[in-house]
């Protein structure tokens, strides 16, 4: 397959960095050097990518085409001035750090850094990822359309006009995997306290959850009457349905959630 990417630069190679640089490699990516100083976190792409420990000791002669920081985003001020050779303004910088302000990322990199920020969740491990992008100021067409194919090998990809709205996306799709495995969790609970066997109890959830998801994301319909369709009126749906949606549980809970969630994405904007 004829690599359609540039070279590339990893910065971290954590579970999110490592689901993309798999889906790069699957793209045809021909050159990577990943920056990740736990050897085992990188292990799986030896042979495939050039790791490294730190910036020190990146090929002299490696010029990426995009550097993408993977870190975490408390991480960012000590760790970003190493890099700031390659920001010329050239070199696309894709940042998928929580929160991580263009302001901040440029403080570190120079002002002439061409910067996007994204936001991608954990299923780009198995290419169902859901990425939401923001180019900054300076981006060219060329470097956007660049982060694209980027953060397209690993699922779906929209972009917003405002830098802010990074930070409700941070807490809605970002978290979002997280609450979704909690629903999970709590339903196999339940449904042991029940009475039920743990294994089946186990397997039901997961697949009730899973093939829910895989029915959203082939129907036209609203989430609202997909729900309503499973409730039958004075059935048992609607008696737990009458339990899950008073005034101060899930609904009301879940808008808490998402403010908490977007709160912390600013402060920690740096």
């Amino acid at each position: 397959m004829t690599s359609t990417l540039p070279d590339l630069l990893l910065i971290g190679c954590g579970k999110m960095g490592g689901a993309m640089l798999s889906g790069w490699l699957e793209r045809g990516l021909s050159r990577a050097v990943v920056v990740e100083p736990h050897a085992q976190a990188a292990a799986a792409f030896a042979g495939r990518a050039t790791i490294v420990p730190d910036a020190a000791a990146i090929p002299a002669d490696f010029r990426p085409g995009a550097v993408v920081l993977a870190i975490k985003p408390q991480e960012a001020p000590t760790t970003l001035p190493a890099y700031a050779r390659f920001a010329t303004g050239e070199t696309l910088f894709v940042s998928i750090m929580a929160g991580r302000s263009v302001a901040s990322m440029r403080e570190a990199l120079g002002a002439q850094a061409a910067v996007v920020r994204a936001m991608p969740n954990t299923p780009a491990a198995v290419r169902q990822g859901f990425t939401v992008g923001y180019a900054a100021p300076g981006v060219t067409a060329a470097q956007k359309a660049l982060a694209d194919a980027l953060l397209r090998a690993v699922g779906e990809v929209a972009w917003v006009e405002e830098e802010d709205q990074i930070n409700p996306v941070t807490a809605v799709s970002g978290g979002g995997p997280a609450y979704v495995f909690l629903l999970a969790e709590v339903m196999e609970k339940a449904a042991i306290e029940q009475g039920l066997p743990p294994d089946l109890a186990r397997r039901m959830a997961r697949a009730t959850v899973a093939g829910s998801g895989a029915l959203l994301a082939a129907s036209t319909q609203d989430a609202a009457d997909l729900r309503k369709a499973v409730t039958s009126p004075k059935g048992t749906t609607e008696r737990a349905l009458n339990v899950l949606m008073a005034p101060d549980a899930w609904p009301g809970l879940m808008s808490q959630a998402i403010k908490a969630a977007t709160d912390r994405a600013r402060e920690l904007a740096g």
